[in-house]
């Protein structure tokens, strides 16, 4: 693992001193998962499943925090599976969903969501009509009870439909009292004030957190990043990991360390886990 910032070292050290009382938070795409072509074929890693079990048992939770629903995750991790496992152990699993605003956990082991945003039907409604008149119609829209998510990455020229699309959705976003959040290849519209910025405080509060770990790895995962800082200068330690990619560098000023994708973050946590272990003696 590369540290990026002066005192990188230094955090990963108090994480470690911090033990039991840590919470880590993870992204799913790109972190947990390959970013492939198609979303819904976004498997966790093969060995994600076992470092996820080995790590519950030195930390106080982990916690996967996802703009994706939460059922879908739990699929494609196969996170029911894997919450049973910590929850047998005595341990904590989450996961967020929606940036927050859908939740599951290993202790109770039902999916708790919202109604979804007002303004977010009248979106759906108007967004055919939007697509057609920048030349978009092939572009892929998913909905996510939610919110809406409008991805790009599997046409021809992915990346200029992007750029296209973002500042009319934006406009169309702002018109019916909904925000927009840009990410790789997808412009995602939700309501305002869904970010895991909130999710990371509202775990560190509610799990009387000792020390908070974040791994992400692109602009969604910004406000998770910009809470766990705030955290740090609240005196809790705190390490902000990123997920590298070529794709999408949007963390890289914000981050302490940096690791070559979803395998570069499983050996971080493999090695995160033998640290805590011998720490404990």
């Amino acid at each position: 693992m590369e540290f990026l910032t002066a005192d990188g070292e230094q955090q990963y050290t108090a994480l470690v001193r911090a033990g039991g009382r840590l919470v880590v938070g993870l992204d799913f795409d790109g972190t947990l998962a390959p970013i492939v072509e198609d979303p819904a074929r976004a498997h966790i890693h093969a060995d994600g499943p076992a470092v996820l079990e080995e790590l519950s048992e030195r930390v106080r939770a982990i916690a996967v925090i996802t703009g994706r629903p939460a059922r879908q995750v739990l699929a494609l991790g196969g996170l029911e599976e894997v919450g049973a496992a910590i929850g047998d152990r005595g341990r904590e699993l989450f996961v967020l969903g929606q940036y927050g605003n859908e939740r599951w956990s290993s202790t109770r082991r039902r999916i708790l969501t919202p109604a979804p945003p007002r303004g977010l039907a009248a979106f759906e409604r108007d967004l055919p009509e939007l697509l057609r008149r920048h030349d978009a119609e092939a572009a892929h829209v998913e909905d996510k009870g939610l919110a809406v998510a409008v991805h790009t990455r599997r046409l021809p020229d992915g990346r200029a439909v992007f750029d296209r699309l973002l500042p009319a959705l934006t406009g169309l976003a702002a018109r019916h009292g909904l925000a927009v959040e840009p990410g790789r290849h997808v412009v995602e519209v939700r309501a305002p004030g869904m970010h895991k910025g909130g999710a990371v405080r509202g775990l560190a509060q509610e799990l009387e957190a000792g020390a908070f770990l974040f791994v992400g790895d692109d602009l969604g995962d910004v406000a998770a990043f910009e809470a766990v800082a705030e955290l740090r200068e609240g005196g809790m330690p705190g390490l902000l990991v990123c997920s590298g990619s070529e794709e999408e560098r949007a963390l890289m000023d914000l981050a302490d360390a940096v690791v070559p994708g979803p395998e570069g973050v499983l050996s971080f946590l493999t090695a995160l886990s033998a640290d805590l272990a011998e720490a404990a003696g």
